[in-house]
């Protein structure tokens, strides 16, 4: 599991490690902060950030807002404008690349966590199907919520999916993370025809799958029963006759 990586784009040096400074005492991962346009391309290239903490009044010929329309257009990442005093026209500039939320500075660490988790959801769910629950697609990870934190978590590493009642066990190699959703839903989110429900309390990812039988499957020397009922589509799907 890795720690969500967030980059900041702020000019004002001192600022920028403060913001980082909290960033780490939330549990986040954070980039070498950009102060300008180009140091921002360069660093989204290089670092892969999650999300970005962008300043709209950065100093140079080109702004905060021209960064983040080109983000938008090119590298799909959320973000999230700072902001201390704007004029009326800077702030409609703002409104059109539509960020997926806003802080206006000075602003404390729970506002700063609440922006994150906002900027998350606003920006997951125009999609429709990339959150359940405070869980988040965001490209080729899955945000999961474990008490105060949002952890990161490549799709390809998750092994399987197990229904507990009203809740579900996330497995990776490293660990189990609880959620509280269903199996189906679960499925949903991800959204990869990679899994596959194989037993009314289990889904595998079936590139993990290192043995298999009529009865059952091993994934990481763990033994998954599989329902008879969905037998014929799991082997559909390995490609085994």
């Amino acid at each position: 599991m890795q720690k969500i990586k967030i980059g900041i784009v702020e000019d004002e040096m001192i600022i920028a490690l403060g913001i980082a400074n909290t960033l780490k005492e939330l549990g986040y991962e954070v980039t070498e902060p950009a102060g300008n346009y180009t140091e921002a391309l360069h660093m989204i290239v290089t670092e892969k950030p999650d999300l970005l903490l962008i300043d709209i009044q950065l100093s140079g010929y080109r702004d905060g807002i021209d960064l983040a329309a080109s983000i938008r257009a090119d590298a799909g990442i959320p973000f999230i404008f700072l902001t201390a005093n704007a004029d009326q026209s800077t702030v409609k500039r703002a409104k059109d690349v539509h960020p997926q939320a806003y802080l206006v500075k000075p602003f404390r660490k729970d506002d700063l966590y609440t922006a994150i988790e906002l900027c998350l959801h606003n920006y997951a769910t125009p999609g429709s199907k990339k959150e359940v629950a405070g869980n988040y697609i965001v490209r080729d990870a899955i945000f999961i919520k474990q008490g105060a934190l949002l952890k990161k978590v490549r799709i390809d590493d998750i092994l399987y999916l197990e229904s507990d009642n009203v809740y579900l066990n996330v497995y990776t190699v490293d660990e189990k993370l609880l959620v509280r959703n269903t199996l189906q839903d679960y499925i949903s989110l991800i959204g990869l025809p990679s899994f596959v429900r194989v037993h009314r309390s289990y889904a595998v990812n079936i590139n993990h799958v290192q043995a298999i039988n009529p009865g059952y499957l091993v994934i990481n020397k763990t033994e998954i029963p599989i329902s008879r009922s969905l037998r014929d589509n799991l082997f559909n799907h390995l490609k085994l006759g």
